[in-house]
């Protein structure tokens, strides 16, 4: 027969039995997950850098953890649709997105976003940081910054530059840039690269300020020229092109990094086990090799280092969103 407890006991055993399982379930977490297939959340389609950045790392990502990792493209609203999706998803490590710099812009673009990038979403690691650069269709008769000017402003109908989406850095670049010329270009946003760059080499649009990784094939192949990169130094990629700033265009210091992220909600243990698969694998000399064959440079931060990169860049993109009035409804 059980003896009789007394109820501060009682209380007492409640709270130790409490305490065991809350450890007991984080162990749990460890010790299962992954339980599935893990689903990267692309928020553009195939063929961009999100893309090609996100198979990289899931290909190797579900040999390190013996699970499928499947890239998913859930494209439009300039990132964000794709974003909304995983803020919303279930929080225990198995749907992910691979987002962007993009997404702090949009914080600002966005005044009706059905999320809050820093509050519903948790950073894992930054995958790799990759230069922007200001392209044209090769059959256009400029060799640099300067001509192109001159060629926008005697032909004001060929002043058009596609983005990869309404409130992307690419959509802020091109805004910069038409500041800093006085020149009025015309923006075409589109659901993201690849789509993009069919338009560019097939003539519908004269210009781009893509991230190199879609871009560097067609550069290297002649179709695209390559006239500046919008980071403060030079790619690695295109060590000959100059930057806007050596090209005349004070203040630009704009790349595009790309980092994968958890519904906020997701137990600690599995965001460190993830963290800590992902930056063995974007260390690894077979992941560098890869990133220095499309132009990026690879990262592998900790969650922490992240999540303060993210908060600077929203202050800093908010500046520059208010200082060159873009918003989008």
């Amino acid at each position: 027969m059980t003896p009789h407890l007394p109820r501060r006991a009682l209380l007492g055993l409640a709270g130790t039995l409490t305490l065991a399982a809350t450890f007991g379930a984080g162990g749990a977490w460890a010790q299962t997950f992954p339980a599935k297939p893990i689903s990267l959340i692309v928020p553009f389609p195939p063929g961009g850098t999100t893309d090609v950045l996100a198979r990289a790392l899931g290909e190797r990502l579900s040999t390190a953890l013996s699970t499928p990792v499947v890239v998913e493209n859930k494209p439009g609203a300039g990132a964000t649709i794709g974003a909304d999706y995983v803020a919303k998803a279930k929080a225990d490590g198995h749907v992910l997105l691979v987002g962007a710099v993009h997404h702090t812009i949009a914080t600002s673009v966005y005044p009706k976003l059905p999320y809050d990038f820093q509050k519903d979403l948790a950073p894992i690691t930054t995958i790799a940081m990759v230069p922007n650069v200001l392209v044209v269709n090769a059959s256009t008769p400029v060799k640099n910054v300067a001509e192109l000017q001159s060629f926008l402003k005697a032909k004001p109908d060929k002043a058009v530059f596609g983005s990869n989406g309404n409130g992307t850095a690419q959509h802020l670049i091109g805004t910069q840039f038409e500041n800093l010329t006085a020149i009025n270009l015309t923006h075409i946003p589109y659901k993201g690269s690849g789509p993009m760059a069919t338009d560019l080499l097939g003539g519908q649009i004269t210009m781009s300020f893509d991230t190199v990784t879609p871009v560097l094939p067609h550069i290297k192949a002649g179709k695209l020229r390559a006239l500046a990169v919008t980071t403060a130094r030079r790619s690695a990629a295109l060590p000959d092109v100059p930057t806007l700033e050596e090209a005349g265009l004070k203040g630009f210091n704009i790349g595009t990094w790309f980092g994968v992220l958890a519904p906020a909600a997701t137990p600690k243990d599995v965001v460190a086990r993830l963290n800590a698969e992902m930056v063995k694998i974007i260390h690894s000399p077979d992941f560098v090799k890869r990133m220095d064959e499309i132009g990026a440079q690879p990262i592998g931060d900790k969650p922490e280092e992240m999540a303060r990169q993210i908060r600077d860049e929203t202050a800093k993109f908010s500046t520059l969103v208010k200082a060159a009035k873009v918003v989008i409804e």
